[in-house]
């Protein structure tokens, strides 16, 4: 999803220097992710990308394979909402909205084309669960790609090989694009994208299960976030947060390369941050970094809010169709109205760093189910008519401390864990 694709802003800085440019210093690379992290102009637009891991109704333990998914997508046809289709390196099937003028248009549009995509993988005997978590099947990569076979390598080579691979292929989630907005509004908008992150994963918690187990966490999917390298995977804020940029450029130089284009993707086995590349006391594969290199290497860094000249926000458990209208309407809510935004700020104050109890409690924590309710309220109010209904029903569900995944648990004690995944699958839950 291309936010600043259309802003003119990024286009001439896409063009005032080559890509194969060199780099000399660890200095001027700061520089470069600061100058170009984020664009000024006036906030609105959103886009949305959604994930949704693909099952075999009729056997749910069994993965459906790369030739299978992707002969399904070569069968799609254009899709009304012009998203872009992906797999992931599970098999999660991975819709990626157009930039659109309103959150309600972006919904619409989402809608309809996973409507098209389900209908699609229904005539070939597949569906789509969405989960924050696989919560059935062990970790297992069937995209062949060169970028996802570097990661896996890279991530077995290091401390988080368990947590890599089932970030890679047991992970899904619903990712929010936003304008990164007025220049003079970015560090307070920044330090709000972080602040809503523990109160919104308590809010859309869907993963109580993990390979075929409960884990004891309401967002496995953010617990595995956690156990992976802070330096690549944790928030990008330091200690002030009045400088986005330059405490992008900070995280992301110090951050290890995972992989180097050469011109196929090299992985990494050993540590070497990008600041020792660009200052040549390392070198990777005979050579100093390039712009190139550089672009490459921020696509390898996953916070869980991410400066893509516009705003990525990467906290949300994939949900269904139930939940994810009122998630998307409440997040783009509470950052991009005024009102709604100061009064969000205050609210989530008290539980801003509470990432793990989030994660592990969700809204059984009491700050954050206080939190949690102030915000959907505040959203609530908000909310054009269409949505009226979602809102009321999502903020009843946090009045009484249920998020999605608790609905889910409970069908898993009733009736199994594969029947469920199987219903799921089909639409029927």
């Amino acid at each position: 999803m291309t936010l600043a694709a259309i802003t003119a802003a990024a286009s001439q800085l896409d063009v005032a220097r080559p890509a194969e440019s060199a780099l000399t210093s660890s200095e001027e690379a700061a520089q470069y992710i600061a100058d170009g992290c984020l664009i000024d102009g006036p906030a609105g637009r959103v886009g949305l990308e959604m994930e949704g891991h693909c099952f075999d109704p009729v056997d749910p333990h069994r993965r459906p394979s790369w030739d299978e998914i992707t002969g399904v997508i070569d069968a799609l046809p254009l899709l009304p909402g012009g998203s872009a289709v992906t797999v992931e390196p599970g098999g999660a099937i991975e819709l990626s909205g157009r930039p659109e003028d309103s959150v309600l248009t972006a919904i619409e549009a989402m809608r309809t084309d996973q409507g098209v995509l389900r209908k699609t993988l229904a005539d070939e005997g597949l569906g789509l669960v969405f989960l924050g978590t696989d919560p059935l099947r062990s970790p297992k990569r069937i995209n062949p790609g060169a970028r996802y076979r570097a990661m896996e390598e890279f991530f077995a080579a290091g401390q988080s090989a368990e947590a890599g691979a089932a970030m890679m292929t047991s992970t899904a989630s619903i990712q929010l694009n936003v304008d990164a907005g007025p220049q003079t509004e970015w560090a307070a908008r920044v330090r709000l994208a972080h602040a809503l992150g523990p109160t919104m994963i308590a809010i859309t918690a869907n993963s109580p299960m993990l390979g075929g187990e409960f884990t004891g966490w309401q967002s496995s999917r953010q617990r595995v976030w956690g156990q992976m390298d802070s330096a690549r995977c944790g928030p990008i804020l330091g200690a002030s947060g009045d400088d986005p940029g330059t405490e992008w450029a900070r995280y992301a130089l110090k951050a290890p390369v995972m992989m180097v284009h050469n011109p196929q993707a090299v992985p990494l086995t050993h540590y070497v941050s990008f600041a020792d590349w660009a200052d040549g006391s390392a070198q990777l594969c005979g050579r100093r970094p390039s712009l190139a290199d550089l672009d490459y290497h921020l696509t390898t860094l996953f916070p869980p809010v991410r400066p893509r000249r516009w705003l990525e926000i990467r906290y949300l458990d994939s949900t269904p169709d139930q939940y994810w209208p009122a998630l998307v309407f409440t997040l783009t809510t509470l950052l991009d109205d005024p009102d709604a935004a100061a009064a969000a700020a205050a609210a989530v104050e008290p539980v801003a760093t509470a990432w793990d109890n989030a994660a592990r409690l969700g809204l059984a924590d009491r700050r954050l189910r206080a939190a949690a309710v102030s915000c959907v309220a505040i959203a609530a109010d908000k909310a054009p008519v269409d949505l009226t209904d979602a809102m009321q029903r999502l903020l009843a569900d946090v009045e009484r401390g249920r998020c999605p995944g608790d609905g889910f648990s409970d069908q898993v004690i009733d009736s199994g864990i594969a029947a469920t995944v199987s219903q799921l699958a089909q639409g029927e839950l």
